[in-house]
């Protein structure tokens, strides 16, 4: 299950970056690295999630990482960052423009790891869940609980960059 959720991730990584730029490239896995274009390709990864930095400041952290040798930024999106009240969703002000944090990435040339949970291991408050899903009486988070899953793939579905 997780060698499908890494290759997942991955391809989910290149489409970001390589085909908003009208590049045709390949992305394979052999038995022991990764392969773009039919070459070895390892992941260097600088970490930046968009709601700790303020937006003003991103071009210039992903710049930095870049200068650190880095090829990759990753990012957590943080649900309860985004759905602050439920079903009022925010993508698009401030620190929640995600749409333009993935373009800073895009234009310095950079791939991008984008892991929009639901649930994130980041230090942040709940794991990134909305703290309305607490007031559901005994709803079970983070598994197959119908109240949970339906109201993570209102979350997913609200994941539309043009």
């Amino acid at each position: 299950m997780n060698k499908l959720l890494t290759t997942i991730l991955i391809v989910t990584m290149l489409n970001v970056n390589l085909f908003s730029q009208n590049s045709k490239h390949s992305f394979a896995l052999s038995k022991t690295e990764f392969l773009l274009d039919g070459l070895p390709f390892q992941i260097i990864s600088g970490e930046i999630h968009p709601a700790r930095v303020p937006a003003e400041y991103w071009k210039h952290r992903i710049q930095m990482a870049k200068a650190m040798g880095c090829n990759t930024i990753a990012a957590y999106i943080f649900w309860n960052y985004h759905e602050i009240e439920q079903g009022v969703f925010d993508f698009q002000t401030g620190n929640h423009n995600i749409a333009e944090f993935i373009k800073l990435v895009q234009d310095e040339g950079m791939f991008l790891i984008l892991r929009p949970g639901p649930y994130v291991c980041a230090e942040w408050d709940f794991g990134g869940l909305p703290s309305y899903l607490l007031a559901i009486p005994d709803i079970k988070v983070r598994c197959m609980d119908p109240r949970y899953t339906a109201a993570a793939e209102r979350y997913i579905k609200r994941w539309r960059f043009r």
